[in-house]
């Protein structure tokens, strides 16, 4: 098979051939040495043969292509100098220095084991062959393929899960008594598909064939975007080792994590969301439809914290002195893309005092809120799901903690843990079951580039979000929050499709926020009056200064969610440095659903969301499935011209500014606060321009704004005796960088604007807050 990328294009491709075989459950294994900032262990894959999920169309150009067989080159791997640790036979000759883990290593620069080091190839583009048939044609070998980049592939080899004490009972066959391929696969087949009630038997099944040896090496080769893999005489995926354990280590400048140092000096690591997702992490099947659980157990020196995507509260296990082992898992299937994992010196928050009554903690079910709780079969793959647990239904505020570096603990006391419990009952209140069953928050270093990131179980928040008032912080946990939903719990089953997570997140922050405020209808709409327009500018601005074909929110069109036969993929403008920046999916998803919800009505439309939420939760969805139910559910009356098609045409399928969005914004009256707003905006410009001398006082709060406007000027009057101060608000705001220079002031990576266009919107930013709060006068000196 080839995937040949043109070196004129950006796009990711996905190579794992789910449409053969699906990985059901990994099982991690993993040492994190600091001192040579590389993660290393084995991860055992559980495969299920054949693709459950219906194929949407075989009319796309076949991505994988077979190749020659003679062109077919694999290797056995190499002795493996650097063996893998695990749990049973964890060694106590292992050193510990403060910062290194219990497994001493090396840094891995050279990629002596053969792997292509591909850190050069930062733009995608790869010229390398895959060879040998994919699927079963012929009498050529079944070749897995993982995706797979910047990673050391040590070893590969099937493991002899019938070796396992107990493991008899799954062989179902009275004629298979002798151990087998057949009866090894056998046993991993009832494995996987044990009832929802057995998990805790599952998962410790699991474990306990993680555990069990090798019987047989495995071919395996890599190039710059995948491993693949294949057995000697095996042509059918049917046939093919259902539980494998590959060895391999991270290297230092793998793209899936970032090794750094939080704002107390202390060294960490952590998964970025990075465009490749965790294939830098593990060998993993990146697609969507590939929905899969998984446990880990990393191994870390003891004075460091691991927190990952799991349902449990881990707790340290001390393996000897100074190295400890943290274990999680996961039972909801969900895409190995959404797996999150961050170590480091945290340290756990706790509020010093009882929180202040002046957001809602708590929240009564009313009689009004009570239609979010179904009954009925749930439509996902079997898994213990929360929406069937009467006691989960009605849980308002799940368990959370907190966790940040010690030098942090009084802004994160001050604003942070007094607004998780009213953000997450007001989530509750307007979507119901929370999909998952605890939360950890993680304050993360200031290198991180954005100012937040949603996983399973645990939120990223960036430093700059803790800074000023709560509304920064209030809004962006808002709208991490609702990604539980909308982008965890229900995902989208092509990737160019983000709008489905993050325009819902944009939309559902407002909501949320608004109720956790306590705010008053006429109050909430204002509010949410005055955020439309600071975002109908900043779309403005983004089509102004964006390529049109990056403008589109469902770029494949017809062929959205189409895949090849053997179930590969290309993401349009995956690697595309540029899309980092991008807002255009959160904006005209964003203004999408408030258009939506305004022609239903406010009620009927969050009536149909829970409704929708419970239909579609645990599955994987395109915009049309979403489209179709709304429009079924709008009385005729209110329907109008609305169908399918015209919001495609409309919506998704044109760059620009959506026609229906031109005439609202155009039609539409500034709310009593944006007329404040813009009045305060006019009256700053007027006295900027008076040239006049102003003493300092000694009581003037000093904002990141500040910091970030002399930034500005330094550039655009390149002031090269200042450029120090740019390059540090750059390394230790990063937060603030991409997101809010993005979203709230003219771009400096698109060029500047005048004067008082860059000064009107930065005042339209900080008065939003200010007037919220009566403190106009304060924020204005």
């Amino acid at each position: 098979m080839d995937v040949k990328l043109d070196p004129s294009r950006d796009d990711l491709p996905l190579l794992a051939n789910t449409g053969h075989i699906l990985v059901k459950h990994y099982v991690l294994d993993l040492d994190v040495d600091f001192k040579s900032q590389i993660i290393e262990g084995s991860i055992v894959l559980f495969f299920e043969p054949g693709n459950r999920f219906k194929k949407q169309s075989s009319s796309i150009e076949e991505t994988c292509q077979s190749e020659s067989n003679e062109a077919c080159k694999f290797r056995m791997p190499e002795p493996c100098h650097n063996p893998v640790t695990h749990t049973s036979t964890f060694s106590s000759k292992m050193g510990y220095d403060g910062f290194s883990v219990c497994g001493k290593g090396v840094k891995d620069t050279s990629g002596k084991d053969g792997n292509h080091d591909n850190w050069e190839q930062a733009s995608g583009i790869s010229s390398s062959k895959y060879c040998c048939d994919t699927g079963n044609h012929g009498s050529e070998d079944f070749l897995l393929v993982l995706d797979c980049c910047d990673l050391s592939v040590l070893k590969v080899e099937e493991v002899d899960v019938a070796a396992v004490p107990g493991i008899e009972k799954f062989a179902r066959s009275p004629t298979l008594t002798v151990v087998s391929e057949e009866l090894r696969n056998q046993i991993i087949r009832e494995l996987v598909t044990l009832p929802a009630d057995r998990w805790r038997e599952q998962l410790d099944y699991y474990a306990r064939c993680s555990q069990a040896p090798g019987c047989g090496e495995l071919l395996f080769d890599t190039d710059t975007w995948s491993l693949q893999i294949r057995k000697t005489g095996t042509q059918a995926a049917t046939d093919f080792p259902h539980a494998i354990r590959i060895r391999y280590r991270t290297k230092p400048q793998g793209r899936s994590v970032t090794w750094t140092s939080d704002q107390s000096g202390r060294p960490c690591v952590y998964t970025m969301g990075s465009p490749i997702n965790n294939r830098a992490l593990f060998p993993c099947q990146e697609p969507p439809v590939a929905m899969s659980t998984w446990q880990a157990t990393v191994r870390a020196a003891a004075s460091f914290v691991v927190l990952m995507s799991g349902e449990n509260s881990a707790k340290p296990t001390q393996l000897h002195e100074g190295c400890s082992s943290w274990h999680y898992y996961v039972t909801m299937p969900m895409p190995a893309s959404t797996f999150t994992i961050a170590v480091g010196s945290w340290a756990e928050m706790k509020p010093e005092t009882c929180l202040s009554n002046d957001l809602a903690t708590e929240r009564s079910l009313s009689s009004s809120e009570a239609d979010f709780r179904y009954v009925g079969v749930c439509g996902h793959m079997e898994y213990p799901c929360r929406f069937q647990n009467a006691s989960a239904t009605t849980q308002e505020i799940i368990p959370h903690r907190v966790f940040a570096p010690v030098c942090l603990k009084g802004a994160c006391q001050e604003t942070l843990l007094r607004l998780i419990p009213p953000c997450l009952s007001a989530a509750h209140s307007v979507l119901g079951t929370h999909p998952f069953s605890r939360l950890d928050v993680l304050i993360v270093p200031a290198n991180f580039p954005s100012l937040g990131m949603a996983s399973p179980h645990i939120i990223f928040l960036s430093q700059s979000t803790l800074t000023g008032m709560s509304h920064l912080c209030g809004t962006r946990l808002c709208h991490e929050i609702a990604h539980a939903w909308f982008g965890l719990a229900i995902g989208a089953r092509d990737w160019t499709e983000e709008w489905l997570s993050e325009g819902f997140a944009t939309h559902l922050e407002d909501v949320f926020w608004a109720r956790a405020q306590q705010l008053a209808p006429r109050e909430a709409q204002e509010q949410q009056e005055l955020r439309a327009c600071l975002r109908w500018r900043r779309l403005q601005d983004e089509v102004r200064n964006s390529p049109e074909e990056m403008q589109v929110l469902r770029p494949n069109k017809e062929e959205t969610g189409c895949v090849s036969d053997s179930g590969s993929s290309v993401i349009k403008h995956g690697l595309n440095p540029e899309k980092a920046f991008m807002q255009v999916h959160y904006l005209k998803g964003y203004f999408l659903l408030r258009f939506l919800a305004k022609r239903l009505g406010d009620d009927t439309y969050f009536s149909f969301l829970r409704k929708f939420v419970h239909t579609f939760h645990g599955q994987l969805i395109l915009s049309q499935d979403f489209l179709q139910m709304l429009l079924e559910n709008i009385p005729e009356e209110k329907r109008l011209e609305l169908s399918v098609e015209n919001i495609f045409r409309d919506w998704l399928e044109s760059s620009g500014i959506p026609q229906p969005l031109q005439r609202e914004r155009g039609a539409a009256a500034a709310c009593g606060l944006a007329r404040r707003v813009s009045a305060e905006v006019a009256k700053w410009i007027r006295v900027n321009r008076r040239p006049r001398k102003r003493k300092r006082r000694e009581t003037e709060e000093v904002f990141e704004k500040v910091r970030h406007r002399w930034c500005e000027l330094v550039v655009k009057h390149r002031y090269t005796k200042a450029y120090k101060d740019v390059e540090r608000f750059l390394q230790e705001d990063q937060g603030l960088f991409p997101a809010e220079l993005r979203r709230k002031a003219p771009p400096l990576v698109h060029g500047l604007r005048p004067r008082d266009a860059e000064c009107g919107l930065w005042l339209f930013c900080g008065l939003e807050a200010a007037l919220s709060h009566g403190r106009l006068g304060t924020w204005a000196h």
